[in-house]
């Protein structure tokens, strides 16, 4: 088993006022060679934006998109025609593709949104750009993990071109439970969203990341009131 630990208090940081954003791996202005990425997985942003502000109209291609979001109400518009607004119980893919322009923001004027912007490498380029949202609270059961992506269409939750699995749990008592993988060459990138977790035997806080590979499955134990984002991606791209 190989393993890498991101403590929150690692992460790469940059306050521009109406963004507060904390970089878990290397984007924009924070660069770390020791951390590029994980596997396919690219990005994970920890964004906070400010009431009414947001990101303008900007481009991307080639990239599987995931917004999750974690409090209040975000606002998208792209390209494609698509005019929508992503809350706390919900999950947002865009395939980039051939490449789309996109604007995102805070539709609230009286609070703050919180969302999670994650980056997958596809493992097809240049395919028809295309949007995607659902709200998970049908698919979701507290005290267990519930997939929320996939590679497949026909399953519960979105979809995206890269042999990857996500899943999220929200735990209102102490659990343990074990995680097996999909795919033998994949591995698992763990994000605590709240609470304390441990993840064979290695302990992990609020925003705490952790990589694993070459195993077949996790044992994991979540306290209550702990909330986890489990990442299961290809270890090469």
């Amino acid at each position: 088993m190989n393993t890498v630990l991101h403590k929150a208090e690692t992460r790469g940081h940059a306050n521009h006022g109406w963004l507060n954003s904390h970089h878990t791996f290397s984007f924009a202005n924070y660069y770390n060679p020791e951390r590029v990425h994980f596997g396919a997985l690219r990005v994970l942003n920890d964004d906070t934006v400010a009431e009414g502000k947001g990101f303008g109209t900007h481009p991307h291609d080639n990239m599987e998109i995931i917004s999750i979001p974690l409090s209040g109400d975000l606002e998208h518009q792209d390209s494609m025609g698509n005019k929508a607004v992503i809350k706390q119980g919900d999950i947002q893919v865009m395939s980039a593709g051939t490449g789309i322009y996109h604007s995102e923001y805070n539709k609230n004027t009286d609070r703050n949104v919180e969302f999670l912007q994650i980056w997958v490498f596809p493992n097809e380029k240049s395919v028809e750009p295309r949007y995607d949202q659902i709200s998970i609270g049908d698919i979701s059961k507290p005290n267990q993990l519930n997939q929320v992506l996939s590679p497949n269409k026909e399953d519960a939750g979105v979809w995206i071109h890269q042999n990857a699995w996500f899943s999220l749990g929200d735990f209102d008592q102490d659990t343990e439970l074990s995680y097996a993988f999909n795919a033998t060459d994949n591995g698992a990138y763990l994000f605590v969203l709240e609470g304390n977790v441990t993840v064979d035997g290695q302990e992990l806080k609020k925003r705490d990341g952790f990589g694993v590979w070459n195993v077949d499955k996790l044992d994991i134990k979540a306290e209550k009131g702990s909330k986890l984002l489990l990442m299961e991606i290809p270890m090469t791209v």
